[in-house]
């Protein structure tokens, strides 16, 4: 791809204006623009001949498209990620979309995740698109874990946690596992667990199967190193991404090819798919992030876009993330505040819960 800015950089002021009214006006619309649609807006007087010109160079450039046979122009990806990168106007956050999003805080239950589930329900109304949520890990400190067989090829770790929080999850434990070795196992990770979190506790049993191997039977080292595993993942009804809003994805569907994308989209969220990719979206620390269509590993085949933001901790650790997912055409400007104040206010809310 192009070096979005270097070719932005270049661009004079007619063409560049151009571009911007394009992109602005599919946003606004879904539909294509065409240069007479133009003419009435531009800044100066230019003929519609003149700006079809324009319009073939930026199509050169891959910066727009011809749908169908269309006289009107739409924006590539790649006209997408240079509007947004170097032309995109953020609006301030309305007092409207604010109080919608503060009206989730009216509420005292204990349970994070109900809570969540509301500020999740608040986004998805506020922007029209679907919205999800990824909610943090259980880190408080473990009092017990132990190992339970449920048959031959399913077993239940139970986690007991300081704060009085228990969960229990089912994995596929390695196969000829037996009573002894799964109280071998269960004794071995108490003894490092007490008084560790389910990340610290990761870090302590990778360290220390290696320097106690010989001490462990070999049955029970393979339980371990499987629970690994367990320890991160989303485990049993614990799921940790909230989606709401999906319907608002049909309503703004318009073609059967776009529909069928959004429910390939719907497919990778019920299926969770790749949970622990949608925290490395948000690797570069703080801030919102715009991913456009295949940009967005997570939804790549969906064409969908995701604007998503991390939300930390009192220790500035990134925890959890916020997003709303619409069709490329998403009013970039009036989502980014929104998703931005709602990632501040969930951090806030729970470092204030501790």
């Amino acid at each position: 791809m192009n070096d979005g800015s270097n070719i932005l950089s270049q661009m004079n002021l007619r063409s560049r204006e151009v571009f911007r009214r394009v992109v602005e006006g599919y946003l606004d619309t879904g539909d294509p623009v065409g240069s007479r649609t133009l003419t009435r807006s531009m800044s100066e007087k230019i003929s519609a001949a003149t700006i079809r010109n324009v319009m073939q160079d930026l199509e050169h450039l891959g910066l727009l498209g011809s749908p169908h046979i269309s006289a009107g122009r739409i924006p590539t990806q790649q006209g997408l990620r240079m509007f947004v990168d170097g032309l995109l106007e953020v609006s301030s956050l309305t007092e409207t979309d604010r109080e919608s999003i503060d009206a989730t805080l009216g509420h005292n239950e204990s349970d994070v995740g109900s809570l969540l589930d509301r500020v999740g329900g608040a986004l998805s109304g506020a922007t029209h698109g679907a919205s999800v949520v990824l909610t943090p890990k259980h880190e408080a400190p473990i009092k017990h874990l132990e190992f339970v067989s449920l048959a031959a090829d399913r077993a239940l770790v139970v986690i007991v946690f300081a704060d009085g929080h228990v969960e229990n999850r089912i994995f596929h434990p390695p196969a000829g596992q037996t009573p002894s070795s799964m109280r071998e196992a269960a004794n071995f990770l108490n003894a490092l667990a007490e008084g560790k979190t389910l990340s610290d506790l990761r870090h302590t049993i990778e360290r220390e199967i290696k320097a106690r191997r010989q001490e462990l039977n070999t049955l029970a080292a393979e339980l371990v190193q499987s629970g690994l595993a367990i320890w991160e993942n989303e485990g049993g009804r614990y799921e940790r991404l909230i989606v709401r809003g999906r319907a608002n994805l049909l309503d703004s569907a318009t073609e059967a090819a776009e529909l069928d994308r959004i429910r390939t989209l719907f497919d990778d969220l019920e299926r969770k798919r790749d949970i622990a990719e949608f925290l490395e979206l948000t690797d570069q620390g703080e801030g919102v992030r715009i991913f456009i269509g295949s940009e967005n590993k997570l939804f790549s085949l969906s064409g969908s876009s995701l604007v998503v933001s991390p939300y930390m901790n009192a220790d500035r650790k990134i925890i959890g993330a916020v997003g709303v997912i619409g069709p490329t055409r998403l009013n970039y400007g009036r989502i980014v505040p929104i998703v931005d104040y709602t990632a501040q206010m969930i951090g806030r809310l729970l470092t204030d819960r501790g």
